[in-house]
């Protein structure tokens, strides 16, 4: 990425405190810091002009104000991540073609080269309104694990379905060298205006079905460019032993 095509962008972390499998997850210490503080200090080594923490929690905006990361107060009624970061860009009046990055505040771990990455992508795809990153998986159980959601792209690098099942579907066996999986990880930038026409959108049906958000926008005519990684990042922090390894590994 040469330094003269950088794409101007900003990242936002959608951070609530109610977690079914991790309780007050975003504010869970981790050497000494709360994560959500964690995600955002990784989040400023990225090449983004500003990083802001939307939440509805008060606690988790003094937090955030403690240590000198911006924050805004968002709705408590917000279905998903997506519609609090349409309020930010609501909020801070954002022109149609800014870029937003939204980084999930359960990523501690996460390489700032991969949100300047995904950032790029988009900013190399005119005609996409989202980019998102996906990465080559071989292990048998990966693939047919239905939390683990795949992707299939097009010759043009663009998402043309997501799925928890196993896609492509492998009818006959003599095919298998040729066929290549893909994992698709949480990272996604959007275009400012189309965060504003999100908001607005139905749920569609195949995202009922498959509970993945990213769906609603493929039904309604929206194209997603994606980055394939050579690896996969850290994982996120899902679990309580999911918070251990991390605190482990930052404990180094």
């Amino acid at each position: 990425m040469s330094a003269d095509k950088i794409p101007e962008f900003l990242v936002v972390i959608p951070a609530r405190l109610g977690s079914s499998r991790l309780p007050r997850k975003p504010l869970a210490d981790i050497g000494g810091k709360p994560m959500v503080i964690r995600v955002a200090e990784r989040a400023k080594e990225s090449n983004a002009k500003r990083v802001i923490v939307a939440t509805d929690s008060s606690e988790i905006q003094t937090v955030c104000n403690e240590h000198d990361i911006e924050c805004l107060l968002t709705s408590a009624d917000h279905p998903t991540g997506t519609d609090r970061i349409a309020e930010v860009a609501q909020l801070l009046k954002l022109t149609d073609n800014t870029l937003v990055v939204n980084v999930q505040g359960d990523e501690p771990l996460i390489p700032p080269a991969l949100i300047n990455q995904v950032a790029q992508t988009l900013a190399d795809h005119a005609q996409c309104a989202i980019s998102t990153v996906a990465v080559s998986i071989s292990e048998k159980a990966e693939i047919e694990n239905p939390n683990v959601v795949k992707v299939v792209l097009n010759q043009a690098n663009e998402a043309m379905y997501f799925s928890r099942s196993v896609i492509p579907f492998l009818r006959d066996a003599q095919v298998i060298q040729k066929t290549e999986y893909l994992r698709h990880l949480g990272i996604y930038a959007y275009r400012a205006d189309f965060l504003q026409a999100y908001a607005k959108l139905e749920p569609a049906p195949p995202e009922q079905a498959e509970a993945l958000e990213q769906l609603r926008a493929l039904w309604n005519g929206y194209r997603i460019a994606v980055y394939t990684a050579a690896e996969a990042p850290p994982a996120g922090v899902d679990t309580p032993e999911d918070l251990e390894r991390v605190r482990k590994l930052l404990g180094k």
